[in-house]
């Protein structure tokens, strides 16, 4: 079944815990690619030089299917895990939870290592503002510029998101399309051409 929308997080947010000495920084960043989470981690890296461990756990995409836990050399389960639940307790995705561990000279066990990174990031999360965000499409959508008021309309209807607009050569638009009305617009469209409106849409089964 279709994913028609996600949670995820306004912008970055922080949190902290402390143990024994030990202090776990919590941090929580929207991301929307591999690429994107590659940067955080290389620019925390360089910031907390310092530290003993950069551990933490992300999920990419709509159905959540795109995940990864590293417990940067804490014990197995230990870091990762914990952070990844938090993410999964919140229904969360397109996003990065780092907690970076300063070592207070006691050990915590494993018991008290997973409880640390669980609530660190837990407490990144609490500061965090929670959105819901439609799945979209990119599509293209290419007329004649007779057509310009109908396909207006469409873009008006279906609350199109326009991302550029070509006239040098005939008439093209760029426009991202909620998922939820792909379907209907679909129908939509097939209906203008058979009327005689000269649209296309390459992406859609006309």
């Amino acid at each position: 079944m279709p994913v028609y929308a996600y949670r995820t997080i306004q912008q970055p947010a922080e949190g902290i815990y402390k143990e024994k000495g030990s202090k776990f920084l919590a941090f929580a960043y929207p991301v929307k690619s591999e690429g994107d989470i590659r940067e955080k981690l290389d620019a925390l890296r360089k910031e907390y030089f310092d530290a003993r461990h950069h551990c933490y756990a992300w999920m990419l995409g709509p159905e959540r299917k795109m995940f990864r836990a590293n417990d940067d050399g804490e014990p197995n389960h230990s870091a990762g895990d914990p952070i990844l639940g938090q993410i999964r307790s919140k229904e969360l995705t397109n996003i990065l939870v780092v907690v970076v561990r300063y070592f207070g000279g006691t050990k915590l066990g494993v018991g008290g290592l997973i409880n640390a990174y669980k609530v660190s990031a837990e407490d990144a999360l609490n500061h965090a503002t929670i959105t819901e965000l439609e799945v979209t499409e990119p599509i293209t959508i290419l007329y004649d510029y007779a057509s310009t008021p109908e396909v207006m309309k469409l873009v008006k209807d279906f609350d199109l998101k326009i991302i550029s607009q070509d006239f040098s050569n005939g008439c093209s638009m760029e426009a991202e399309i909620r998922l939820k009305v792909k379907d209907s617009f679909t129908e939509k469209v097939k209906l203008m051409k058979a009327l005689g409106t000269a649209i296309d849409v390459p992406a859609l089964p006309l």
